[in-house]
């Protein structure tokens, strides 16, 4: 089972909360989760493709998932260090901190309250994020092009490139092309067709839709539709698969959701 909420405590950070077998891979959403696994603060990094689930074994995995290029200034560490990685905090962190952290988390019932309120106790002894990561983050997730966006935010190409490395861990077209896939993700689980998600999400045709399913999903968008989308039924917003469990074979997770090393 699978379930999430806003938090409102950290601005634009997700709380999750998964039980029972991992489901399906971990896709690219240009986002970075603090995870409390068997005890364990860890963090997942932005990936850049596919991450199998799986990999710790446990029956209950949080998360909070922080909005693109937030989570760095509250680590203390640029996003690129921690792509496709999944560390525990304590590689971050002093131990002996983390350790203290681990032992007030066990207390909560609810782990996710947990990591909100850590994440917002270190917010407040922490460097505010980038101000322009939210303005290049909606941007290219509205669809407008890499050179629109360094107008509007009025910095050159490499001022860009750099200041997206440390917010997002990696360069503004690769964020641009996970938040296409993303927008492509959604409607493939209203099971609309693949010409369709094509045009919606910005892709300039279906094969394009399909290089880019298979670079950044690792798989094409029949064999996702086959797999996650409801049978006609629309999505759900606090299912990422979207529809009910009987309506497919397993659950495609978010960033973080199902794994760590």
């Amino acid at each position: 089972m699978y379930e999430e909420r806003p938090s409102p405590l950290v601005p634009g950070a997700i709380v999750w909360r998964r039980t029972g077998a991992p489901g399906g891979p971990v896709l690219p959403d240009g986002c970075m989760d603090l995870l409390w696994v068997g005890g364990r603060l860890l963090v997942a990094g932005p990936d850049t493709g596919p991450h199998p689930a799986g990999e710790v074994p446990g029956g209950v995995f949080a998360g909070l998932r922080f909005a693109p290029g937030t989570a760095p200034a509250l680590l203390g560490v640029p996003a690129h260090e921690l792509r496709d990685r999944r560390v525990e905090l304590a590689d971050l962190w002093p131990e002996p901190e983390v350790r203290a952290l681990a032992e007030r988390m066990s207390a909560y019932e609810d782990p996710g309250a947990g990591l909100e309120r850590l994440a917002r106790s270190r917010a407040g002894r922490s460097a505010p994020h980038d101000p322009l990561a939210s303005r290049v983050a909606a941007g290219l997730r509205s669809g407008e092009s890499v050179a629109a966006v360094a107008a509007v935010v009025g910095l050159g190409p490499r001022q860009l490139h750099r200041r997206s490395l440390d917010a997002f861990g990696y360069g503004p077209r690769t964020l641009g092309r996970v938040l296409r896939l993303q927008r492509a993700l959604e409607l493939a689980r209203r099971g609309l067709p693949q010409a369709e998600v094509a045009h919606r999400a910005g892709y300039a045709d279906q094969a394009h839709l399909t290089r880019e399913f298979r670079a950044l999903a690792g798989t094409t968008p029949g064999a996702y539709a086959a797999a996650y989308a409801p049978d006609g039924a629309a999505a759900s917003a606090g299912d990422p698969a979207g529809g009910s469990a009987a309506a497919k074979r397993e659950t495609a997770q978010p960033s973080g959701s199902s794994t760590a090393a």
